[in-house]
């Protein structure tokens, strides 16, 4: 554990008092003893208040549905795992030996889940002052750079927007092809504006996701951009 304790210090300059909390903070639940699972849930909850109050505060004029995006682009596991990644945090992982043959190291629900146990462990260690001033140190440029409000909506969504803003008719989806086996297929998607005599394609292992693709591509060409 020494060399996670060094390494948590110079990453996030904290020390635990009780290291035995660190410890099972950085356990996955395929090891044996204490597993993290209980303080991933602890912490889940200390950063959801933590990133909330800060978009709160940083957006007054923003509504509660754009909030809630905003949060969620901040706190869901992909963007959890690539900072946990980026802190080196997988090395220490404590796992079982399947998880550790497999990669479980470099799983972004496992490197997610350890985050939020390990802002949980503080939480417990030294209460929130001390957690939260944790959190906004592994969020610090995420929160300097967030991201507008309006990229956060799926581009179907913002593509209808354009359209009704202009009184013209929705896009019509259709599905052009499937290739592929059943586990493994990928779905290619038109997306045409008619009155605008415009179609764009997406490819994607959904449909849902191939016609996010073709929404965002006639955006592009809507917005002056090339796809």
């Amino acid at each position: 554990m020494e060399k996670a304790e060094s390494w948590l210090y110079k990453a996030l300059h904290y020390r635990f008092s009780d290291a035995a909390l660190f410890e099972q903070a950085l356990t996955h639940r395929s090891a044996t003893g204490l597993n993290n699972e209980r303080l991933e849930f602890l912490g889940d909850a200390v950063l959801d208040f933590v990133i909330s109050d800060h978009v709160f505060k940083s957006h007054p004029d923003a509504s509660e549905g754009d909030l809630s995006k905003l949060r969620s682009s901040l706190v869901k596991d992909t963007s959890l795992a690539a900072l946990a990644s980026e802190l080196g945090l997988g090395e220490f992982l404590i796992l079982g030996s399947g998880e550790r043959k497999t990669g479980g190291h470099r799983r972004e629900s496992i490197l997610a889940d350890a985050l939020e146990a390990i802002f949980g462990a503080v939480y417990l260690d030294s209460g929130y002052d001390a957690s939260k001033k944790i959190i906004e140190q592994v969020f610090a440029h995420r929160l300097e750079n967030l991201p507008d409000v309006d990229d956060l909506r799926d581009p179907k969504t913002r593509l209808q927007e354009w359209l009704q803003a202009r009184k013209l008719a929705l896009p019509d989806y259709e599905l052009a092809d499937v290739t592929g086996k059943a586990h493994q297929q990928t779905f290619a998607v038109t997306c045409t504006v008619n009155e605008l005599s415009q179609t764009t394609h997406g490819e994607s292992t959904t449909r849902r996701k191939a016609e996010q693709k073709a929404a965002r591509n006639m955006l592009k060409i809507l917005s002056g951009e090339r796809p």
